[in-house]
């Protein structure tokens, strides 16, 4: 399995499942600032049709083209959907933001053979590897 910096390192395109467009909460600060440092950020989120400057999904399943992560800001309740459904879309990644941990999951991650990161930040891991996907 890859380490968490490995796994944004390998990554161009994200899914944010909980994506916000409060500027106020992580859910939408967090995303930003990676689009700032030139990941592709796609946002899942059914009640906006876009986010980030780009069109906003529904689901997983209705994103036409592959994602390389799927980063989740719901609560840990939902995680196990969430990640099935990444499974179902054949992402290789999922990562649960800072706070959110899930063993079942993990379970559904790892039995599906995809990497899986749980209560760790984005920006956090990709501030202390100086990874960027800028030019």
């Amino acid at each position: 399995m890859r380490t968490a910096q490995q796994i944004l390192a390998d990554a161009a395109v994200i899914a944010v499942v909980g994506a916000s467009r409060d500027p106020g909460k992580a859910a939408h600060r967090v995303p930003a600032e990676m689009q700032r440092y030139g990941w592709r950020i796609i946002p899942v989120n059914p009640s906006v049709d876009e986010l980030f400057g780009e069109q906003a999904y529904a689901s997983l399943a209705d994103i036409p083209y592959p994602v390389d992560l799927v980063n989740v800001f719901r609560p840990a309740t939902d995680a196990v959907e969430v990640v099935r459904a990444a499974v179902a879309i054949g992402t290789p990644a999922v990562w649960l933001q800072l706070g959110i941990v899930s063993p079942p999951a993990r379970q559904i991650a790892e039995e599906a053979g995809i990497d899986y990161v749980e209560d760790r930040c984005l920006i956090v891991e990709r501030a202390a590897g100086g990874l960027t996907r800028l030019g």
